[in-house]
């Protein structure tokens, strides 16, 4: 580690992941870039995962842990933002590897200029990764693997951290706001960043609170490609669904965003 601190915080965030955790932390400890830190931020777990965390930080002075009752894996997330020293940020899943020694190395060069980068996972059950370049409606369709990108730590001040309100899918959220940010340089590369398992929050679950409200969310972000009689209709739609699906949360917030949308 370098006198003026890490260039990359990894953040892992964990939960009774003492079979998978071992393996996890190794493939970044292996890096051939070694100007890193690790941050484990464990939710209380009742396994070996916190015995494990200790004996990695006893060994490799860049190794931080922290073991505390959350309200879940993107509170916990949050929470490694708010600890990280580096000037890149990168979430890894206890249950996921970084795809090759040398992928840090590899990504070195292209992150000057931009704010975020972001390339393609391996998933287990899939010989193609997931899932080349996106555009605007694509991200409608599916979301970017937290897994594949690194976020500059100007991100987070720009945009804000993750909704933990999104249980399941604050990452997707996330994704939503720095894609269709004018003030975020993005870029994707071809390259697989991780091996990613498919016990993910993301990709196992179904949320209804996400799943109501990213229609609108689209639309807002997309309302200077919108006629207004189209705009008068969408947002009808959508506040008769809100009401008649009892999301009162998102029915206050579309009446708040009414203006803002319409003009």
């Amino acid at each position: 580690m370098s006198i003026m601190g890490p260039y990359f915080t990894i953040i892992i965030p964990t939960y009774n992941s003492d079979k998978t955790f071992t393996t996890c932390v190794e493939s970044v400890l292996t890096q051939s870039y070694k100007n890193f830190e690790i941050l484990i931020i464990d939710g209380l777990s009742s396994d070996n995962t916190v015995k494990l965390a200790k004996k990695f930080a006893a060994k490799h002075e860049n190794i931080r842990w922290v073991s505390e009752k959350d309200k879940g894996t993107y509170d916990a997330m949050n929470k490694g933002i708010k600890m990280a020293k580096g000037d890149w940020l990168y979430f890894l899943g206890s249950d996921d590897t970084l795809f090759s020694m040398d992928i840090l190395t590899k990504l070195l060069p292209e992150l000057n200029g931009f704010d975020i980068i972001y390339g393609n996972v391996l998933r287990k059950c899939f010989t193609d990764p997931y899932d080349g370049e996106f555009t605007k409606g694509k991200l409608f369709e599916r979301n970017i693997c937290h897994q594949a990108i690194l976020y500059n730590k100007r991100v987070f001040k720009v945009i804000g951290n993750f909704n933990i309100r999104f249980k399941y899918h604050a990452d997707w959220d996330h994704n939503f706001r720095w894609f269709f940010s004018r003030k975020i340089r993005k870029r994707y590369i071809p390259v697989i960043i991780a091996n990613f398992s498919e016990g993910g929050l993301s990709s196992t679950r179904r949320e209804i609170f996400f799943s109501g409200i990213r229609k609108w969310k689209y639309f807002v972000l997309t309302k200077n490609e919108i006629r207004l009689r189209d705009k008068i209709k969408i947002m009808r739609q959508e506040l008769h669904n809100a009401l008649y699906e009892n999301r009162r949360r998102d029915a206050l917030l579309i009446l708040f965003q009414i203006p803002f949308f319409l003009f």
